[in-house]
C-alpha cells in the first residue's frame, strides 16, 4: 500500500450513519462561549465555508458522535466530538497545531463491545495487542511500545493518540482494517494511547460517567422535630408578704 494513500474505504462508507436508529445533531459557532455566527448539522459537511461559518469557535453536540476535520473534504488533523459542549479549542483537542476546523462528519459505530488489535509492523505482521472493552493511557504500561504501523478494528470504534494520557493529535478507528498508518491518517506509526468512542444509542451519558451530586452538608445535625414548640408558661408570681398585725401594730 502506497504511503500517500489517504482516508480508508471503510471511512467513506456509511459517512452519515452510526448505529441502528442513531441521530445526529451538533451545533458550531463562530466564536468561543456558543457566540456568534451558528449553523445546525445532522448530517456531513465537507465544506463549512459553503455554509458560510468560516471559523469554528466552538462547538455543542446534542447527540453523536461526530469527527471534524482540519481541511475540507475530512483531510488533515481530526478531532473527535462526543455528546457535551465544547466552549473552546482546548476542550475538543490539546494538538493545536492548527486553529482550522472546515468539515464534519458522523462517526459509524456499529457495536456496543469493543475490540481493538495493533500490530508493530505493517500489515498485521510483528508483535501484537489486543485491547477488549478497555481504554489504554499509555501502550508502554502494557509492554508494548510506541510504534504502531497497523491496526484491526474488530468491534466499535476507537480513538488513538500520538503521546500517553490521550494527548496530541488525534485518529479515529472505525470498524474495518488498516494494513498501513497512512489509513488511519499519519505520517508516522507513532500511537502511545487509545480509547473507545462512547455512541448514544448504547450509552446514554456519552463517553463520560456523571457523578452524583454530593448530598448538601445539614447545617443542624440534631434538628428539632418540632419546629414550633408551644411556649413555656410563664412561672407563678411569688405570694405577696402577709400585711403585720394589728396587735404588733399597737405595741
Amino acid at each position: 500500500m502506497s504511503d500517500q494513500q489517504g482516508v480508508p474505504d471503510q471511512q467513506v462508507a456509511g459517512k452519515s450513519q452510526g448505529g441502528a436508529g442513531a441521530a445526529y445533531k451538533a451545533s458550531l459557532f463562530e466564536f468561543e462561549n456558543f457566540r456568534g455566527k451558528k449553523v445546525e448539522l445532522s448530517a456531513e459537511c465537507k465544506d463549512l465555508i459553503e455554509k458560510n461559518l468560516e471559523k469554528v469557535g466552538s462547538i455543542i453536540v446534542e447527540s453523536g458522535p461526530w469527527v471534524a476535520f482540519e481541511q475540507k473534504g475530512f483531510l488533515g488533523e481530526q478531532f473527535v466530538l462526543e455528546k457535551g459542549e465544547y466552549p473552546r479549542w482546548s476542550t475538543w483537542t490539546n494538538s493545536q497545531s492548527s486553529y482550522c476546523l472546515l468539515s464534519i462528519r458522523p462517526l459509524k459505530v456499529d457495536s456496543a463491545d469493543h475490540k481493538l488489535h495493533l500490530f508493530e509492523n505493517c500489515s498485521f505482521a510483528g508483535r501484537k495487542m489486543e485491547i477488549v472493552d478497555d481504554d489504554i493511557p499509555s501502550l508502554w504500561v502494557h509492554g508494548f511500545q510506541d510504534r504502531v504501523s497497523s491496526a484491526k478494528a474488530v468491534n466499535g470504534t476507537w480513538v488513538g493518540y500520538m503521546y500517553p494520557g490521550y494527548r496530541g493529535r488525534q485518529f479515529v478507528f472505525e470498524h474495518g482494517e488498516y494494513k498501513h498508518w497512512n489509513d488511519w491518517g499519519a505520517t508516522e506509526p507513532q500511537l502511545q494511547s487509545v480509547r473507545r468512542v462512547r455512541d448514544m444509542q448504547w450509552h446514554k451519558r456519552g463517553c463520560f460517567n456523571v457523578p452524583d451530586p454530593a448530598p448538601k452538608p445539614n447545617p443542624n445535625p440534631n434538628p428539632n422535630p418540632n419546629p414550633n414548640p408551644a411556649p413555656n408558661p410563664a412561672p407563678a408570681p411569688a405570694p405577696a408578704p402577709a400585711a403585720p398585725s394589728a396587735t404588733a401594730a399597737s405595741s
